[in-house]
């Protein structure tokens, strides 16, 4: 990822919008397209948002889960704009709050912000602009795919490196599914982050451990 830590946590939003978005989206069935993601962040080591909002957030999806592994729709795209705790890129919501990431994706600065004006919920045009590029990755893109075993069964793992402008960010979008015989079920979203740096280090670390990168669970 970009960015620094902020010596100021970011202000939270209201919660009950966010609330009224998330089940807009369960009704729309739309977190069936995001797996499953865990709280503890791998550089911090500490819950990213309280139990308290993981709950009210799962409850209003109609999403049960167990804290600290919840659906990774739920609580990077709503979820993050809570976090107060600061990582060596800066904050969680960053990703979504400063633009890079959805000009990374080929969208306009402001398509990921809580409020922002675009028909439907956030997650719904998180989704539209990140799962066709984990599933279908665009010409030119750096893809990385791994098969490895959870839950004695197989499971895939993919991360895709995607920059829409040549000069302009690039964006990490990674996925999991199942893999088997005939094919196996589709991939499903985890999460994405614009990304600066060696992308050959990138793909390196996920080969290392395809199936908990990026706070990935295999469920």
């Amino acid at each position: 990822m970009t960015g620094a830590p902020h010596s100021t946590p970011p202000p939270l939003p209201e919660l009950e919008p966010v609330l009224a978005q998330v089940r807009a989206d369960a009704a729309a069935g739309r977190f069936e397209s995001w797996g499953s993601s865990t709280l503890i962040d791998e550089f911090t080591g500490v819950p990213s948002i309280p139990r308290e909002l993981f709950d009210a957030l799962h409850a209003a999806a109609g999403i049960r889960a167990e804290f600290p592994v919840g659906n990774a729709g739920l609580l990077h795209v709503y979820g993050y704009w809570f976090s107060r705790v600061p990582t060596p890129f800066g904050y969680k919501r960053d990703r979504w709050a400063d633009g890079a990431l959805a000009r990374a994706l080929g969208r306009p600065a402001d398509e990921f912000l809580l409020g922002a004006t675009p028909a439907g919920t956030t997650l719904a045009r998180v989704t539209r602009a990140a799962l066709p590029v984990l599933r279908t990755p665009p010409a030119g893109a750096r893809v990385a795919d791994a098969v490895f075993a959870a839950n004695r069964s197989l499971r895939r793992a993919r991360v895709v490196l995607h920059a829409a402008e040549p000069a302009g960010p690039t964006a990490l979008v990674s996925g999991i599914g199942t893999a088997g015989p005939h094919g196996g079920t589709p991939l499903r979203l985890i999460t994405t982050f614009p990304v600066s740096g060696d992308p050959d280090q990138l793909l390196a670390d996920f080969a290392r451990d395809p199936g908990s990168r990026w706070n990935a669970v295999a469920d």
